[in-house]
């Protein structure tokens, strides 16, 4: 990684046997992908609204790791398996996010990684330079 590349410490998130990194900061941006997952590794695949919640705390957590806050989000983009899922994830999202609300794009994609999980967010935010 790049000398101008932060690894964030999210020590809320489990560790990975995995080539990647919850989060990182680079020239003032952030930049994370979020799951449903707990600290013990286990992954949340019961309801939609607890899989949102639960990524979307994921999020909040990991940009506050960065020093930044959900205000600090320049973008947020959703991956849903269901777009049946599409209104309660709209409705999690409103209890994490106010206006002015960062720019957004929701995409029903036919599988993520993990069987069961139903839910993935990738985001960046400003949070310095």
């Amino acid at each position: 990684m790049g000398k101008h590349v932060k690894i964030v410490d999210c020590p809320h998130l489990p560790n990975v046997d995995a080539p990647v990194e919850w989060a990182v900061v680079a020239g003032g941006v952030f930049y994370t992908s979020q799951i449903p997952i707990r600290q013990d590794g286990t992954v949340e695949t019961g309801a939609i609204e607890d899989q949102a919640m639960l990524t979307f705390e994921n999020l909040k957590l990991a940009v506050e790791a960065a020093g930044g806050s959900l205000r600090d989000m320049t973008q947020v983009q959703i991956f849903i398996t269901n777009p049946e899922d599409f209104p309660m994830v709209n409705e999690v999202y409103q209890r994490f996010f106010k206006p002015p609300y960062p720019n957004r794009a929701t995409v029903v994609a036919a599988g993520l990684l993990l069987p069961g999980m139903a839910i993935e967010i990738i985001a960046t935010a400003h949070i310095g330079d």
